[in-house]
């Protein structure tokens, strides 16, 4: 077992029987009083930012999740269905685990998936993909004098590209930011 002390981005933990992954920890030192941890988690099973406070020294449980590489089949339902690459079985993942990320599946997509038992608690997308436009359109004369253009990719997100970009492009994104990164 770990103590606060120990709070490392990345970590996962278990507190009252729920899953938090550790995005930041600083210890806080005060005049007068002790010291302590200050930690912020995401609950990992409704993506909620929370703060929390540790004392110094103060066990904690660590867990450790098993991570799956997932390739995206189609949705089903509320649910989408994955085939799990080494194994090779299929995988369902609930509507709000996959979330946003909804919008830059295709078919044939991997994704890392991570799994406490047989609990599907994360999915994490590539950080860049190389998608279709679909559609390009421009709200307003003010985005293309501003260098911008709204396009819609064939997964259905919608992100600003440079005005050069037409229907039928392949375009590189930053799946994290929602952003274009080049032509393909």
């Amino acid at each position: 077992m770990a103590t606060s002390n120990q709070l490392t981005p990345g970590m996962t933990l278990s507190i009252n029987n729920k899953l938090y992954r550790v995005e930041s920890s600083v210890k806080v030192t005060v005049p007068k009083g002790t010291p302590f941890i200050k930690a912020k988690l995401k609950d990992l099973s409704n993506n909620e930012m929370v703060e929390k406070s540790f004392k110094l020294n103060q066990p904690i449980k660590d867990v450790s999740l098993i991570e799956r590489r997932l390739e995206f089949l189609y949705p089903e339902g509320d649910e989408y269905l994955f085939l799990d690459v080494v194994n090779l079985d299929q995988v369902r993942v609930p509507a709000e685990i996959v979330s946003g990320k909804v919008n830059y599946l295709k078919e044939g997509v991997e994704i890392k998936a991570f799994f406490y038992g047989e609990t599907i608690f994360a999915v994490e997308l590539p950080q860049f993909l190389e998608l279709m436009v679909a559609k390009t359109h421009s709200d307003d004369e003010n985005d293309l004098a501003n260098g911008a253009k709204i396009a819609i990719l064939e997964t259905g997100a919608k992100i600003e590209v440079p005005p050069f970009i037409e229907t039928g492009d392949i375009i590189k994104v930053d799946t994290k930011t929602d952003e274009y990164i080049q032509r393909v």
